[in-house]
């Protein structure tokens, strides 16, 4: 069956599903069935070579070196002043180790690698235009997975987050790993670029949904996973951005870029400011100023969405002695609007 997005966006130079039919109706296989989801906008690039894993150990905040063969982790590339230049997923194969980096970061990944990688000690390859990614999420993914051969569900979901499998999907060879970007049980298949629409049909014909964009954001807010480009960049600490609770710091590695300045705060000090969720009776702006009660700036919204279960909800960066329940204001243009904040 032939399924074709009613609107889309173009992400790293790709054409992106936004929905393919009513939002809430793909929102609700994610919650209930399973949506599957387009991902080929994301780079992806494989380094190898002796050093390879020490290379990118030096470039990441978690522990690349210690992974073994199947396992995975969650990291972030950093400037010297220990900002955030893109968040990765990092995957070790017997003979090399591949990276998976949002659209977004995909530019600030790259002149990173070209800036530092001594290609003589760690070879690396951008394999974006040669690869695909079909993400297939929800309660029952790993038994439509199994259905067309990727592994056994009880095998697919006792993988950890990040671990991974080198497996045939559909007929295809793919990596299929566990991921936990929706905040339900979650599989991503990286397969050959020639494969990856015929991958995506065959899991909506076994009883997927095809779900776009906008479903998928509302889940990934949800969660409180933040998104490079929206709710951090390149000015944002990986604190600020929580990603020391995300597991994508590791405090006992060696040496990386920006280092001093995560290990300081951690052992030293604290931020100053974080992301948070917050909540609202109506919808609210992207880049709204938060208020206090007493009218101070205290923060901005980041993501906003409006979900079917939890209603108008948004990721902010807030002030840290604003405390949870706490009622706030966003104020944009001549508006105030109430918000509380939860978490």
């Amino acid at each position: 069956m032939s399924v074709a997005p009613r609107e889309t966006l173009v992400l790293g130079g790709r054409s992106v599903a936004l929905a393919y039919d009513d939002p809430s109706r793909e929102y609700a296989a994610l919650q209930e069935g399973c949506g599957v989801i387009r991902r080929d906008e994301r780079a992806r690039w494989v380094f190898s070579g002796a050093k390879a894993a020490a290379t990118l150990g030096g470039l990441v905040t978690n522990d690349v070196e210690s992974l073994t063969p199947g396992h995975g982790c969650y990291a972030a590339a950093l400037t010297a002043k220990g900002k955030i230049v893109a968040d990765v997923r990092v995957f070790r194969r017997a003979d090399d180790l591949t990276v998976d980096v949002a659209a977004r970061a995909a530019a600030g990944w790259s002149d990173l690698v070209r800036k530092y990688v001594n290609p003589r000690l760690a070879t690396y390859t951008d394999v974006s235009a040669d690869t695909g990614c079909v993400g297939a999420y929800g309660p029952r993914a790993a038994a439509i997975l199994a259905r067309l051969g990727a592994a056994d569900a009880s095998v697919l979901t006792q993988l950890a987050p990040y671990q991974h499998l080198t497996t045939t999907v559909a007929g295809h060879p793919a990596l299929v790993l566990r991921s936990p970007d929706y905040g339900v049980s979650g599989f991503d298949c990286i397969v050959a670029a020639d494969a990856a629409d015929h991958l995506f049909h065959a899991l909506i014909d076994a009883g997927a949904r095809a779900v776009g964009l906008a479903a998928a954001d509302i889940a990934r807010v949800e969660a409180g996973r933040p998104e490079w480009g929206i709710d951090m960049d390149d000015t944002t600490i990986p604190q600020e951005a929580n990603l020391d609770q995300l597991h994508a710091i590791s405090y006992t590695k060696g040496c990386y870029t920006g280092q001093e300045v995560v290990a300081r705060l951690h052992f030293r000090g604290h931020v100053n400011k974080y992301l948070r969720t917050i909540h609202a009776p109506h919808p609210l702006p992207p880049h709204g100023i938060v208020r206090d009660r007493d009218g101070k700036d205290v923060g901005d919204v980041r993501s906003s969405v409006v979900s079917p279960r939890q209603g108008a909800m948004a990721i902010a960066m807030l002030r840290r002695e604003l405390s949870d329940g706490e009622d706030i204001v966003v104020h944009h243009g001549e508006d105030d609007l109430p918000a509380r904040i939860d978490g």
